[in-house]
């Protein structure tokens, strides 16, 4: 079924997001459009709207400060022209990803050794 038009309740279901974070994300200007509304004034999520928002919330999931998704929202709603430092905004926080995997990783390998040794101990005490 193509997304057409989604209320806010059935855009935050399928996003797996709060009523009140869509309205925050549009409040602080995180996202590149106002949100369309309906005759009766209803707010109306469209495909490119829920794109949008699922990357903000990947953004914002891989610890994006929001002041830096408002500003990557704003460089692309500017339009082209800016893409360099759209570029380099994003390859920062690559880079910020990468740390923290890296340090997530280190963290398993300690679990996995201690889960090591306690497999050892208990299997010699059986």
């Amino acid at each position: 079924m193509p997304l057409t038009a989604l209320t806010i309740a059935e855009a935050a279901q399928l996003l797996g997001l709060a009523v009140d974070t869509l309205r925050y994300y549009e409040k602080d200007g995180l996202l590149l459009r106002p949100v369309p509304r309906s005759t009766a004034g209803h707010r109306r999520y469209h495909a490119e709207d829920v794109r949008w928002i699922e990357l903000v919330t990947r953004l914002r999931a891989t610890g994006m400060p929001i002041r830096d998704v408002r500003r990557y929202a704003e460089m692309v709603r500017a339009g082209t022209g800016n893409e360099h430092e759209r570029l380099e905004l994003l390859q920062a926080h690559r880079e910020a990803v990468l740390a923290q995997l890296a340090e997530a990783e280190a963290h398993l390998a300690a679990i996995d050794y201690k889960i090591g040794l306690y497999s050892e101990r208990v299997a010699i005490s059986a």
